[in-house]
């Protein structure tokens, strides 16, 4: 197949196509996971800043007096508060919500209703944007480039009165990290993917086209075979018009003439039925409710007296043996049934020499009818059995083509048995001799009615 222009472009188009759509599958499915883990983080830093900003709103209100006023009292609630924009050290942390104010990245920040910074907590990131919106659903991003994410509340004095406004921020330093790192998985990753999947396309479409493949073979060696065949019939019948035509009229020539052209005629209408019959049986379905009974019993001793003649021409021994005294019933096409077994014992005599035998036997198992045809002749090497089922092929050629064979009998004879749902198989040694062996679906013996 690597050899085959034609194969070779289907394979890679095949491979192509299978690696594209799963490149395009596996690049939204990363996608769709880069943008759910994004949301799914970003909500979840979110809930955390929110809950934070709650828990410090409900602190810190009922100590709030006047508006734009720290009271001493919130330094219990944050220590780390520093005023105005002095940087506050770094306390021990306790167990507590609030602790997460004194942690990297985190910062809370207090700011009157004009948007003035009055003390700060934590990180204190310079030059944000006051705005007055509770919730942000884009970062910010301050004078150096660094991102942040930030909640902001109104607060109110104890009495009701607006006071000013909280806001709870973190660094997205490690958002983004890992952001950037399911980038880089997704930038590299992908391409390393996309090139295993394309050697595994690349393979699965040799797996796949391999038995297609092969019946394109199938289907040239049967063509080159087909016109093979037919060219020794046509040429040997254009030679002899020829030859007739450029001597003289002559009676007894032209008779000749005429009968070598009747053989050559009966060879190719032989030749054209049997490859009908391959291509109905390839193409017919199996209807087992048109098949009827058939003794085979009565169908091998019929066969056994018509090649009785070829046999003794052949000087070859042709005998039955029936071991069941019972007739043995199967449901088929009995004329099929008839070319089957006819075309094993004629096969048999053709590659049995003169002094041979061949011997025809019927036997039954508990749900088998077995008909076995055994000879004495060439016989079969081990290499070319798998091989005897083939059309056209033939065993000794020569001998073949003495005979008229055209190397479709024993293909007939195999595709008759699969359709009867049954099996031909052969045991064979070189120069001693062959056993075809046909089992056949048993059926009970019809009842008959006195």
């Amino acid at each position: 197949m690597q050899n085959n222009r034609l194969f070779n472009l289907s394979r890679w188009r095949l491979a192509s196509y299978y690696a594209g759509v799963m490149g395009l599958i596996l690049g939204l499915c990363g996608l769709a996971v880069y943008e759910m883990t994004s949301q799914d983080h970003w909500r979840s830093l979110d809930q955390e800043l929110t809950s934070l900003a709650g828990t410090l709103h409900d602190g810190l209100e009922p100590l709030l007096q006047q508006p734009g006023q720290l009271e001493p009292s919130v330094k219990q609630i944050l220590p780390n508060l520093c005023l105005g924009t002095v940087a506050c050290p770094r306390l021990p942390q306790r167990s507590h919500i609030l602790n997460a104010t004194q942690q990297p990245g985190y910062y809370v920040r207090f700011l009157d209703l004009n948007g003035q910074l009055l003390a700060t907590a934590g990180e204190n990131p310079p030059g944000l944007a006051f705005e007055r919106e509770t919730t942000r659903q884009k970062p910010l991003t301050d004078q150096k480039g660094n991102r942040y994410h930030q909640v902001s509340l109104q607060l109110k004095t104890a009495t009701g009165e607006p006071w000013g406004y909280l806001k709870v921020g973190r660094s997205l330093v490690e958002y983004d990290h890992h952001l950037h790192t399911i980038q880089g998985f997704l930038v590299w990753g992908l391409p390393i993917v996309m090139i295993v999947v394309g050697g595994a396309s690349w393979w699965l479409a040799g797996l796949a086209m391999e038995p297609v493949y092969r019946s394109y073979q199938q289907i040239q060696q049967f063509t080159a075979d087909i016109a093979h065949e037919l060219r020794t019939p046509i040429t040997a019948i254009q030679a002899t018009l020829e030859t007739t035509l450029n001597a003289e009229p002559n009676a007894e020539e032209t008779h000749s003439t005429l009968q070598t052209l009747k053989r050559q005629n009966y060879r190719l209408s032989h030749l054209i039925h049997d490859l009908l019959l391959l291509s109905r049986m390839d193409l017919t379905t199996v209807n087992p409710t048109q098949f009827t009974l058939c003794c085979l019993n009565d169908l091998v001793e019929d066969l056994t007296e018509e090649f009785a003649g070829l046999a003794i021409a052949a000087g070859v021994l042709l005998s039955a043996k029936l071991d069941n005294q019972a007739n043995i019933w199967v449901r088929g096409e009995e004329e099929q049934l008839y070319r089957l077994v006819g075309n094993l014992i004629s096969n048999a005599i053709h590659y049995t020499p003169t002094g041979g035998e061949v011997t025809v036997m019927l036997e039954t198992d508990k749900q088998q009818a077995i008909i076995k045809v055994q000879d004495t002749g060439i016989g079969i090497a081990s290499e070319n059995q798998s091989r005897v089922f083939d059309r056209f092929y033939r065993v000794d050629t020569a001998r073949s083509r003495q005979r008229g064979g055209a190397g479709l009998g024993l293909a007939i004879a195999q595709a008759i048995a699969v359709k009867h749902r049954g099996s031909l198989t052969v045991e064979s040694e070189l120069g001693q001799g062959s056993l075809f062996t046909v089992q056949l679906p048993l059926v009970s013996a019809p009842i008959v009615q006195s």
